[in-house]
């Protein structure tokens, strides 16, 4: 390469008295030869960030990409925009294709790193390469990455305390996969709202599903054949899929069944009759997953652990008292 020890020293540490062209020559070398850039220099030539999403259908993952991605604008980093889709990149295949792209670090707004059962070996490559990396929306057992979360117990208790202050006695769950972490939060916190407010618990008024309008739609069926009369559900498109449900059973919503969603996200207000939800705070906690990781690109970085931010119960046209008997 023709430079001296001395000058790539000052490359690597970020010093002046190197030209441009003899910086931009060290940082190639670095490529070419397979070796790691310094955090500091990393995603120097492009200042990207990869924004990892398990899916677009669910609009809480659009509205998450528009607060993450403006405030990424506002420090001038662009976002790259990776979304999985059934058979085609996998989650890991987009870290590979991201670090080969020298991105300053990457936020992952929901995906496999919820799932206890998934595989993990990309974040772990992530963590042995010092890599940047923010979590939302729930954390990984012995990695050590920055995490912001809406506090799930607080979620299900707003919502079965709204429930049951409405006079429902049985109240069903659909939540997701079980080896989901948010929704592992979610049963646990309702096990102890339902032990508060002094009812039995029904292990057989839970039901798991993916996280779908369709998926939303058989769970909610099999609950409404135990008689539940109120049902809280882990994400909005699962709520409509069990309105829906209600509908095909010949049930008025909320006359006869009420319904709960949690996000808050797009047309929630156009739907019929509006979905009564819990509101994740989108704003504050794209923001601050944004901050950590400046922090992290900064080295400023003083880990807070997870982060849980507080939600919002949005009461709307879903939820009524149940009929009477």
């Amino acid at each position: 390469m023709g430079v001296s020890e001395a000058t790539v020293s000052r490359v690597l540490n970020g010093k002046p008295g190197v030209s441009d062209a003899t910086r931009q020559s060290v940082l190639t070398a670095l490529d070419v030869l397979g070796y790691e850039r310094p955090t500091q220099l990393r995603g120097e030539r492009a200042r990207l960030v990869g924004l990892v999403l398990p899916e677009l259908q669910n609009p809480i993952f659009p509205a998450f990409a528009e607060v993450i991605g403006g405030a990424l604008a506002q420090q001038g980093l662009t976002p790259v925009l990776c979304t999985q889709t059934k058979g085609g990149v996998s989650e890991a295949d987009y870290v590979d294709l991201l670090l080969q792209q020298q991105v300053s670090g990457m936020v992952f707004a929901g995906g496999l790193f919820a799932q206890v059962d998934a595989p993990h070996e990309h974040y772990y490559r992530l963590a042995e390469r010092n890599i940047p990396v923010v979590l939302v929306n729930a954390s990984i057992e012995g990695l050590d990455f920055p995490c912001v979360s809406c506090d799930d117990a607080v979620a299900i208790e707003q919502a079965w305390r709204h429930l049951a202050s409405l006079g429902h006695e049985k109240i069903g769950l659909v939540l997701g996969p079980e080896d989901h972490v948010p929704s592992r939060r979610k049963l646990e916190a309702a096990r102890v709202a339902a032990k508060a407010a002094g009812m039995e618990w029904d292990d057989d008024l839970v039901e798991r599903s993916i996280f779908s309008l369709e998926g939303g739609q058989a769970a909610a069926a099999r609950l409404l054949g135990r008689g539940a009369t109120g049902i809280a559900c882990g994400s909005d498109p699962l709520a409509l899929g069990a309105i829906r449900a209600a509908r095909r059973r010949g049930l008025s919503v909320p006359a006869d069944v009420s319904v709960v969603g949690f996000d808050d996200s797009a047309f929630m207000t156009c739907t019929e009759p509006p979905l009564s939800t819990v509101r994740q705070p989108i704003e504050a906690m794209g923001r601050a997953a944004v901050d950590l990781l400046i922090a992290q690109i900064q080295g400023t970085q003083h880990h807070p652990g997870e982060l849980l931010f507080e939600p919002e119960l949005v009461v709307r046209g879903s939820t009524a008292p149940p009929p009477a008997r």
